[in-house]
């Protein structure tokens, strides 16, 4: 039987949601049309701070917010790091948030690595939620 990631329960990802105000997108471009963007700036209307990640911007601003090249060189605290890098990219970017305080590692809809959650579990970081869209989620709040 292939290997299949569990996510934490409906209420446990609520909590998260609930308990966020700081929001780091990795992947996060000035180009309206992605579902990153998308995403980001519903939660940005929805009242989070939005931290936009990506090294090529680093230093410009998206949404009205400074872009810095890597999760481990935002000075404040993050919530949720959400995840807009293809599935072969996932363990990278888990390696980056294990070097930081963030709480919740979240990687978007259609992504998923075994690598990345092993990497996150061998380093006791366990608020792991993949393959679900943060805004969609939201919404079922409501």
């Amino acid at each position: 039987m292939a290997y299949r990631f569990q996510n934490p329960s409906q209420d446990t990802i609520f909590a998260y949601l609930k308990e966020a105000k700081t929001i780091a997108v990795v992947g996060l471009s000035k180009r309206e049309e992605t579902a990153a963007y998308e995403v980001a700036q519903r939660m940005q209307q929805a009242g989070y701070k939005i931290i936009p990640v990506n090294p090529r911007l680093a230093g410009e601003q998206i949404l009205g917010e400074t872009v810095y090249a890597r999760l481990q060189d935002i000075a404040e605290h993050v919530d949720i790091v959400d995840v807009f890098r293809r599935s072969e990219f996932l363990a990278d970017a888990a390696k980056d948030f294990i070097e930081t305080d963030a709480d919740v590692f979240w990687a978007q809809l259609g992504l998923e690595s075994q690598e990345a959650e092993k990497i996150l579990r061998s380093a006791g970081r366990h608020k792991i939620v993949m393959n679900k869209c943060l805004k969609i989620e939201y919404f079922k709040l409501k």
